[in-house]
């Protein structure tokens, strides 16, 4: 696998995706490679959960710290054993046609995760890159997965290209409440409103921090994650939330603690502008939480009928919502009780490796696709 920075995960919806996938395929027998980089991680075991780790240097900047480790990750895998080699992300994906070229013993599979060039960090040269990326993976490799049924769509009307919905998965909600960790943190349970989002624009932390200044309530705001190479938007952030003791940024959480900020919140706020398929969200909802989130497309498909939306980047609406359910528990509760039903029938971690299975075989015994794999999703 390559394109991501690597496992174990420690924020990122592509390494948790990656994280989540290999270490099941391990499990299951198959022998399973993930290209790490250097910086990303402090440990360098050669082995986490039976999934063997590949640490290749990069060079650590905002442009060239995917790519030279893809490039890097891309030519040493030409000199390896391979029956499967698979690209993560539309940027690294721009490489992949090396090993389609050279390695032709393998099948070349690239998993659409999100359309980045609509994230706001990025310049015109980077954005022209990134679709470039794209277009090579839909193009040249020999399977395409989409998360998303959104970017499936997408997917055969740019490029005419019958790939995979294989979506998302959210791990099993951990059954113990660590209370000590609340305590630890200054919260009480039911009483802090979380997010839980990389501090990059098009994630709208900004806009949430802003409809949470005009609202009257007593209960905290709780903000989980940290910047990449976006720490001009991080102190804006900081900025909005100067004054108000109630806005807390805890920085990446894992492990208990993320557990228990995520069992214990009153409700889940996401309002990004742009998606493949965010864990963060359904985590939340395997928790049993009531989510709020931006209307774009991808948060629709997993939230419709189950939680509420607002109109992406209006912070009116945001407000609007947003004090409606503090001032109606009853629905933030029913909501809650639904979204973890659609998430443990839907989004299955097990049934998604399954399926991913499915198509690495189909792949290397020439059969024909299977066009929609999981007969839990309607039709697309």
């Amino acid at each position: 696998m390559i394109g991501q920075k690597g496992i174990p995960a420690r924020g990122g919806g592509v390494e948790r995706h990656v994280e989540e996938l290999a270490t099941r395929l391990a499990k299951n027998g198959h022998e399973v490679f993930v290209y790490c980089r250097e910086h990303y991680t402090s440990s360098r075991s050669a082995t986490y959960n039976g999934v063997h780790c590949i640490y290749l240097p990069t060079l650590r900047t905002k442009h060239l710290d995917a790519i030279v480790h893809t490039l890097l990750a891309t030519l040493h895998v030409l000199f390896q054993r391979a029956d499967i080699i698979h690209y993560h992300a539309i940027g690294p994906a721009s490489l992949l046609w090396i090993a389609r070229l050279i390695k032709r013993s393998a099948t070349i599979f690239f998993t659409f995760h999100c359309q980045d060039y609509h994230h706001e960090k990025w310049g015109f040269i980077a954005r022209l890159y990134l679709r470039f990326g794209e277009a090579i993976g839909c193009r040249f490799a020999h399977r395409v997965i989409t998360v998303s049924k959104t970017l499936t769509k997408y997917a055969w009307t740019a490029y005419q290209r019958d790939a995979a919905y294989i979506p998302n998965g959210a791990p099993r909600a951990a059954t113990t409440v660590y209370r000590r960790q609340l305590q630890r943190l200054d919260l009480a349970a039911n009483g802090y409103i979380l997010a839980v989002a990389r501090l990059i624009p098009h994630k709208g932390i900004h806009e949430l921090i802003s409809a949470y200044q005009r609202i009257l309530t007593k209960k905290k705001l709780v903000i989980v994650g940290d910047g990449t190479y976006t720490d001009r938007y991080v102190q804006k952030l900081y900025t909005l939330a100067k004054g108000n003791p109630n806005i807390l940024f805890l920085g990446n959480q894992i492990g208990e603690t993320l557990a228990t900020l995520y069992g214990n919140a009153y409700c889940f706020v996401h309002p990004s502008h742009s998606e493949g398929l965010s864990i963060a969200l359904l985590e939340a909802m395997q928790y049993g939480q009531g989510v709020l989130t931006s209307s774009i497309p991808e948060n629709r498909e997993v939230i419709d009928g189950v939680g509420y939306t607002f109109r992406t980047g209006s912070v009116d609406d945001l407000v609007h919502k947003l004090d409606f359910l503090l001032r109606h528990p009853e629905c933030v509760r029913r909501a809650g009780e639904r979204a973890r039903l659609r998430v443990r029938r839907m989004y299955h971690w097990e049934t998604i490796v399954r399926t991913t299975e499915r198509c690495y075989q189909e792949a290397i015994h020439a059969t024909p696709p299977t066009r929609i794999l999981l007969p839990e999703y309607e039709q697309i």
